[in-house]
């Protein structure tokens, strides 16, 4: 009998896979038969043996720079797209420059290269915080952002742009995920506007973090109900798209949601029974204050709800998530407290 051929191994290439992202998808990637190579590019140094990712080499580079990318990527049959600015002490230009000229760049680089996949880490605030926002939004439902706030205009500007160069480059199957808050044990970047990493040691004292505190401490809730996705849900939807699923646009969330006072019990605090119209108006009014930092415009996303629904992964992708909203929150504040 002719001796059969040994299907080859698979290399992936992952911008920015030192985040909440990233934990989520290497590990998987790690631990896939089909997988031989991982490049991991990053601004800055870390050791991928350290954290058991024996299969990733580093490379150093910036999303800014076209070049590094395209040397990064040669060889790659699919790239998982995560890097990405949420906030900081950067200026508007610079995080627009990484966001979206970054972006461009990685898939501009990514067809260059002959990639075959590109997989890209979008958000349901692609969808922007509107009055008109169904319960349940699908992903027919038109991404359009929101004026006053950075995160969710340029994820939908940049979904616009990379449809737009993939009916360019028809050789190069495009996905994008839109998760909601996604936590875990590495939780960081836009998750920290739920789970404030400065506030923790503070929200898990009743936990037993830094003891037991006689009354949990007030805290205004968001004024509606909140959805969440695990880090390793998210990693196994992206590996799903990188070996071959189904490309598309896909939302991504844990099952159910949970109130605003229910995230801040979760959490540890006392919700306090603030009328929603009231913490929507001071939301607005935060959102509206000129030369505001580019932390302030998250706000936005207390100003109206952005409830998705997942079925279309779970159905074309063989999406099947672990933890519901309220498991990956509390996973992630377990881990904390850890």
């Amino acid at each position: 009998m002719p001796q059969q051929r040994r299907p080859r191994k698979l290399t992936i290439a992952v911008t920015g896979p030192t985040g909440t992202f990233g934990h989520g998808l290497v590990p998987l990637l790690q631990k896939s038969a089909r997988v031989g190579r991982i490049v991991g590019i990053a601004r800055r140094p870390f050791d991928p043996a350290a954290l058991g990712w024996t299969k990733m080499e580093y490379r150093r580079g910036d999303v800014r720079d076209r070049d590094t990318l395209a040397e990064a990527f040669a060889g790659a049959d699919a790239v998982a797209h995560l890097a990405f600015a949420i906030y900081g002490n950067a200026s508007r230009e610079t995080l627009e420059a990484i966001n979206i000229d970054g972006t461009m760049n990685a898939f501009g680089a990514a067809a260059d290269a002959g990639v075959r996949r590109f997989v890209y880490a979008s958000s349901v605030a692609a969808y922007g915080f509107h009055s008109d926002n169904p319960m349940g939004i699908t992903e027919d439902w038109p991404a359009r952002g929101s004026k006053r706030m950075f995160y969710s205009r340029e994820k939908a500007t940049i979904e616009r742009r990379l449809h737009g160069a993939a009916a360019a480059h028809p050789e190069v199957e495009l996905t994008l995920f839109r998760p909601p808050i996604v936590v875990g044990p590495h939780t960081t970047g836009g998750a920290e506007e739920v789970v404030p990493r400065p506030l923790r040691p503070i929200a898990h004292g009743v936990a037993g973090l830094v003891g037991n505190l006689p009354v949990a401490l007030p805290a205004v809730p968001v004024p509606q109900p909140v959805q969440f996705v695990h880090e390793d849900d998210v990693g196994q939807a992206f590996v799903k798209a990188l070996l071959g699923g189904p490309a598309g646009t896909y939302n991504l969330s844990g099952d159910g949601y949970l109130s605003g006072a229910d995230v801040m019990r979760e959490l540890g605090f006392r919700p306090l029974p603030v009328p929603a119209r009231a913490t929507r108006a001071a939301a607005s009014a935060l959102v509206r204050l000129p030369r505001r930092p580019a932390a302030f415009d998250w706000a936005e996303a207390a100003t109206h709800p952005l409830i998705v629904d997942s079925s279309k992964a779970k159905r074309e992708l063989g999406w099947k998530p672990k933890y519901s909203s309220l498991e990956a929150l509390r996973d992630a504040v377990r881990s904390e407290a850890a």
